[in-house]
């Protein structure tokens, strides 16, 4: 009833419900339009204490960690005030990825392996989160982390026998390929199911605080995998356990081809997910190497000193298609990727080493061909072991292997008669 005494329990005087279906700013033969992105000045965002509560830092959910500026300058209280030597480490493991891409993807178009996901302009989220971890520290990723495994010093002909999934292959074929696999190098298996590594990276977390250990933990995802359960699952635990785990969130603005409406970008940002759940929340430019940098030290410190876990959104772009059975031109503006406004981390890098004076574009020319160089050798090493097509490259009866730490008799009894039965058969 109203305050007048009317029925309007049939609706009649009520406006007619509506359902909002979000709409990319720009579609395929469309100008690029990111206009409404609010791009904050390099430097203006404040640097609590490590130690600081979450509820007393929830406006960085909401605003961007920037440390290099227009003029690739390192301004601010971000700024890491790192030794030229490591920045040059910083951007030759960059521009190691992004040629280490490039070979790979060039294989697949060549018939030489079925898959393969590039991280190119996304570099930064996995190559300088990981220099500013210890080396002890466990990485859980997801599929566009191959940063992590280059920083760490994994050979690269074993990564491309993974994708190759040859006779070299550790992992003898049975994981899609650019899903690694190196305990040794801190690198938990990839998964194709989304967010499976965000609780198993709180679990780790939880499971080196109860040990008493020193090693932390740190996970990625991207923006659309946040509708997971999963991913609020760990949000729980790292919360309620306090677990010195880094929680990475990679908007590159689109999961394959839905942009990132659809996962929630257009309420709100996706570091203030982390803010509902007590979590410490920072929102970082992750086309700025430098941020990326500072922003994961410090969490890493706030984790060892037993602060809690923070959540880091990476504010980035996704230049390429989401993998090579994409095309990003069915679905966006052709001219995004030269229309994003946060540029090219690699780019970034380059620019302020050389306004250091201690870079410049020659020495920059000399590095990709090296790199270049680097991958091609290690293609070519790889490729002996064979690709796809050429066969079956591992032994047959592996098939049985792998699964049981000890192997139960009846998969010991099939393995011995399919053993017995290729005999007979002459194969």
């Amino acid at each position: 009833m109203t305050q007048d005494g009317k029925d309007q329990s049939d609706g009649t005087n009520l406006p007619r419900l509506a359902l909002h279906v979000p709409e990319p700013p720009a579609r395929p033969g469309e100008d690029a339009d990111f206009s409404a992105f609010d791009v904050l000045p390099a430097g203006e965002t404040r640097r609590p204490d490590e130690s600081s509560k979450p509820a007393d830092m929830a406006d960085l959910a909401y605003g961007l960690v920037r440390v290099l500026d227009a003029e690739a300058r390192a301004v601010g209280p971000w700024a890491p005030g790192l030794a030229p030597d490591v920045m040059l480490r910083m951007l030759r493991a960059m521009a190691l990825t992004r040629a280490f891409d490039e070979r790979m993807f060039r294989a697949q178009r060549q018939g030489k392996t079925s898959f393969y996901m590039k991280s190119t302009g996304e570099e930064a989220v996995s190559v300088a989160a990981v220099m500013a971890m210890a080396e002890g520290d466990m990485c859980f990723p997801s599929y566009r982390q191959q940063g992590i495994l280059i920083t760490r010093g994994w050979p690269l002909v074993e990564m491309m026998n993974q994708i190759y999934s040859n006779r070299g292959d550790r992992l003898q074929g049975r994981q899609l390929p650019i899903m690694y696999s190196v305990k040794s190098h801190g690198f938990f298996s990839i998964s194709g199911n989304l967010t499976t590594q965000y609780p198993q990276a709180v679990g780790w977390a939880m499971a080196s605080a109860v040990k008493g250990d020193t090693r932390i933990a740190a996970t990625w995802c991207g923006e659309g995998s946040t509708a997971e359960g999963d991913f609020h699952s760990a949000c729980t635990f790292a919360a309620v356990y306090r677990a010195p785990v880094i929680l990475n969130i990679v908007n590159n603005q689109w999961a394959i081809s839905s942009f990132s409406g659809f996962a929630g970008a257009e309420a709100t940002t996706f570091a203030a997910r982390g803010v509902g759940y007590g979590i410490a929340s920072l929102r970082i430019d992750g086309n700025d190497p430098l941020a990326v940098y500072a922003a994961t030290r410090w969490a890493a410190d706030r984790a060892r000193a037993n602060a809690g876990p923070t959540l880091i959104e990476h504010f980035t772009y996704r230049v390429e298609g989401h993998s090579t059975s994409d095309d990003p031109t069915q679905y966006r503006s052709a001219m995004e990727a030269t229309a994003w406004p946060l540029g090219d981390p690699i780019r970034r890098l380059k620019d302020h080493l050389i306004s250091l004076g201690v870079w410049d574009e020659e020495r920059q020319a000399a590095m990709d061909r090296d790199v270049a160089e680097e991958v091609k050798a290690a293609a070519r090493e790889a490729e002996k072991n064979g690709i796809l097509g050429h066969g079956l490259h591992q032994p047959f009866e592996t098939m049985f292997e792998g699964v049981y730490e000890e192997m139960p008799w009846h998969l010991k009894e099939q393995q011995a008669q399919m053993l017995a039965e290729r005999k007979a058969a002459g194969i």
